[in-house]
């Protein structure tokens, strides 16, 4: 990752990748981002690759790829590993897909529970109090 341009100090490429010194140093540790060379007598320094590539792992993160689906990535980001990256995207567009579905469901179940909170009228217990004590399966009510 040579880049004549290297500039920045490693608080350099935290302030302008907003993360911190310590992320950086993590993503070292794991392999994400390689460690430039220190001087004799110097200190490491980091150019434009380097901004890239933790742009990468963090719009990555972003869209839901753990660390190490992102290390999958970053082995394939060569250009001729399309067909494989493609399958990695499609496992993770299952993922959130499922869960989407999961959070659709509890939605609906927190609407009813809430609802019934609502239609309360002079009991003691708070149905949606009780509801999670019965657990998911209480919070359903059939007859909704």
């Amino acid at each position: 990752m040579q880049d004549k341009g290297n500039s920045l100090t490693i608080g350099g490429l935290a302030k302008a990748t907003k993360v911190h010194v310590e992320t950086i140093r993590y993503y070292q540790r794991r392999g994400l981002l390689p460690e430039p060379e220190r001087p004799p007598g110097g200190i490491r320094r980091y150019g434009s690759p380097y901004i890239d590539r933790l742009t990468f792992v963090k719009t990555a993160q972003q869209l839901g790829f753990s660390l190490n689906e992102i290390s999958d990535l970053l082995r394939l980001e060569d250009g001729t590993h399309c067909q494989d990256a493609s399958v990695l995207g499609e496992h993770k567009l299952r993922d959130v897909r499922e869960k989407i579905h999961r959070l659709e469901q509890i939605e609906k179940i927190l609407s009813k529970m809430v609802d019934r909170c609502h239609a309360h009228q002079g009991k003691i217990t708070c149905p949606l109090i009780a509801s999670l004590h019965a657990g998911v399966r209480g919070a359903e009510d059939p007859r909704d």
